[in-house]
């Protein structure tokens, strides 16, 4: 009986001449390196790609050494994760040493041994970034991909490589990771990790606040934020990560003599603001302060008789609590003026059109939006929307 041809391995094109001249370098050195994670998933997916995660069996240190050396660059080690980064032009190549890692439940930071490949890829957080392509020449970028990471990129899901559970207990901030790679990529996240998140959603606190901020504005940067923005909210991540816009959800109904009074929800609202104003912009400061925009409606909302819901002063209430929240989150403070201004003007253009235009009305808007005048208008047309959010 004659037996299937087995499959031809998944490949990707290496042509990029720094990787060419590593991979030359590893072979004179006989050290085994493979480019591992997003640059492979990416390549996978025929996106551009930029930095370069190289793991090596062996010692990095002296690797990425040797790497600088060639390049005329140097290298920034990190002796205890055994890793390095060397700037080579306008890419930032890192070098790690395949390994394991071990996690005391109450900290973040791993406890770090030498493993193997398949210990290196095994610890990571999603199967489409536990690829790894190979440099050396008789198989040079062939990928070992160990938990489907290939047909997953195919199928544009998110799963984790071991059981959810103890992935993302291991690292919690992998359940934020998640949501934002959810909003980079549009991809669905597995049930079962979205469970997993569900269950363990409070873990997120371990985590410094730093990082929490930093992957809150990445998911920010993506090109559709509402995504991961959904899944922070659906799995309970958002309560703890910003309770102000956890706080937006809901819809309060009042019933005054023959007539339902309710209004729209303020969360499904801003996240179809928020994408809005994606589409015409990549600024993260306009996109923060568009995510803003509404947040003190929950505390200014009233019920009035015969006119139903109002939220008076809600721009200036919510302009206030800028500093607060730059405070908690540890944004940086250069950018709060500019979210204020925008928190506190963003309804003074429609009023301007419903109170009348006069020349100096528009005088006085100008000033008090200063350099922010285009992105005050852009954010004002972005508000203007036409579904009846949840």
């Amino acid at each position: 009986m004659l037996q299937s041809p087995r499959p031809e391995p998944h490949r990707i094109d290496i042509t990029d001449p720094i990787l060419l001249r590593i991979a030359a370098l590893a072979r004179e050195r006989g050290v085994d390196a493979y480019i591992v994670g997003g640059y492979v998933r990416d390549a996978v997916m025929g996106r551009a790609r930029t930095d370069i995660d190289i793991t090596v069996v062996g010692d990095p240190l002296v690797f990425a050494r040797a790497v600088a050396t060639v390049f005329r660059s140097k290298t920034v080690e990190y002796e205890r994760f055994r890793t390095a980064m060397v700037p080579i032009g306008d890419h930032h190549v890192e070098f790690v040493g395949t390994r394991m890692e071990r996690y005391e439940p109450s900290s973040r930071n791993p406890i770090v041994t030498e493993g193997t490949l398949d210990d290196d890829l095994r610890r990571r957080d999603f199967t489409v970034n536990a690829l790894a392509a190979s440099l050396r020449p008789d198989d040079l970028g062939v990928i070992v991909d160990l938990f489907g990471g290939v047909a997953d990129i195919d199928a544009r899901i998110l799963r984790t490589p071991l059981d959810p559970v103890v992935t993302m207990s291991d690292d919690p901030l992998r359940m934020m990771r998640a949501a934002r790679f959810a909003a980079q990529l549009q991809f669905d996240v597995h049930p079962p990790v979205l469970e997993a998140i569900t269950s363990m959603a409070d873990r997120i606190t371990i985590i410094s606040q730093e990082r929490i901020t930093d992957e809150f504005l990445k998911i920010l940067a993506t090109p559709k934020p509402s995504i991961g923005l959904r899944i922070l909210y659906d799995t309970g991540l958002l309560r703890h990560v910003f309770p102000e816009v956890y706080n937006l959800a809901g819809v309060d109904l009042v019933q005054a003599g023959n007539r339902e009074f309710r209004h729209k929800d303020v969360f499904y609202h801003t996240l179809q603001v928020v994408d809005n104003v994606c589409a015409m912009s990549d600024d993260l400061w306009l996109r923060f302060a568009t995510l803003m925009h509404d947040v003190a409606k929950p505390r200014t909302k009233r019920f009035v008789e015969g006119a139903g819901w109002t939220f008076h002063g809600h721009e200036e209430v919510g302009a206030r609590w800028q500093e607060r929240i730059f405070r908690r989150m540890k944004l940086p403070m250069q950018h709060l003026d500019y979210v204020q201004t925008l928190v506190r003007l963003h309804q003074r253009p429609m009023m301007l059109v419903d109170e009348g235009v006069t020349d100096s009305a528009i005088r006085r808007l100008a000033v008090q939006a200063g350099d922010a005048i285009t992105d005050l208008f852009t954010l004002c047309r972005a508000d203007i929307t036409t579904r009846n959010e949840r």
